[in-house]
C-alpha cells in the first residue's frame, strides 16, 4: 500500500485548470486539475463521487454555489457537509471510515464543476 502524501501546501499551486476532467458516471459533472490531484494523491475519487451523486438531492441541486467541507476526526470517521456559501448546511453525510490524509478540505461546486477554492 502506498502512503498518501497530499498536504495543504500542495493545493496552493492550483489557481486554474488546464484540463477539465469528466466524472465517469455523472457525465455532466466536471472537475479541475486541482481536484484530480486531490483524488489521485489523496486516494479520494470517492469524494468526487459523493459530491457528484449528491447533486440528485433536491436541496443540494437547488444551490447554484456549493461549498463542500470534509472534516476527518482522529478516529478516521468523517463528516461531509454541503453549505450554501453562507455557512448554512443543506446536506450532511457521515463517513464511517476514511484514510483521507488531511484533517479537512474544502471544495467548491458551481455550474456542475468541482474545484479547489484557489481555482475559483
Amino acid at each position: 500500500m502506498t502512503q498518501k502524501t497530499l498536504n495543504k501546501d500542495d493545493l496552493r499551486q492550483f489557481t486554474g485548470t488546464e484540463q477539465w476532467h469528466r466524472h465517469g458516471l455523472v457525465r455532466k459533472m466536471l472537475y479541475t486539475d486541482g481536484v484530480q490531484y486531490v483524488a489521485e494523491t489523496g486516494g479520494a475519487y470517492w469524494l468526487i463521487d459523493e459530491i457528484a451523486f449528491a447533486q440528485a438531492v433536491p436541496e443540494v441541486a437547488a444551490e447554484e454555489f456549493q461549498l463542500w467541507r470534509l472534516r476527518v476526526n482522529l478516529d478516521r470517521h468523517a463528516i461531509l457537509t454541503c453549505e450554501d456559501g453562507n455557512s448554512n448546511a443543506v446536506f450532511t453525510k457521515q463517513i464511517e471510515f476514511t484514510d483521507f490524509p488531511l484533517n479537512e478540505i474544502v471544495l467548491y461546486c458551481t455550474n456542475d464543476v468541482i474545484m479547489l477554492p484557489s481555482e475559483y
